[in-house]
């Protein structure tokens, strides 16, 4: 079992900066995959971004490649987002999420745990 808790959410305008933090605990170190999804109202749920076990590795969807970093520190078993130049249509729940698997999966159906979410808002 694997349980995430994200936090770092909030309320900020445009252009402007915010870092989520993803605490996982419990067999992490048999799941290394992680990734952030995030889901506006009334839309599917969407990758953002993911990570390999090492960080070695990570791939961004083109919506947020060059404003995003996804990182992880091990040693505290938390993955990061890193997200800069925000724009209103980022307003979002994002979620973080591990999947059983070595290598990653741009959908949410190949993740088996997944965090509460924490509400991401930008206003112009």
């Amino acid at each position: 079992q694997v349980q995430l808790v994200e936090s770092g959410g909030g309320l900020v305008q445009a252009g402007g900066s915010l870092r989520l933090s993803c605490a996982a605990s419990g067999r992490t170190f048999s799941y290394p995959v992680m990734a952030w999804f995030r889901q506006a109202p009334g839309e599917e749920r969407e990758l953002v971004a993911i990570i390999t076990g090492t960080g070695s590795s990570t791939y961004y969807s083109d919506s947020v490649k060059g404003r995003f970093t996804i990182s992880r520190n091990n040693a505290k078993n938390t993955v990061y987002l890193q997200m800069n130049s925000l724009k209103p249509e980022d307003t979002a729940v994002y979620y973080c999420a591990n999947r059983r698997a070595v290598v990653g999966s741009t959908s949410p159906r190949d993740y088996d745990y997944w965090g509460q979410g924490t509400q991401v808002t930008v206003s112009s």
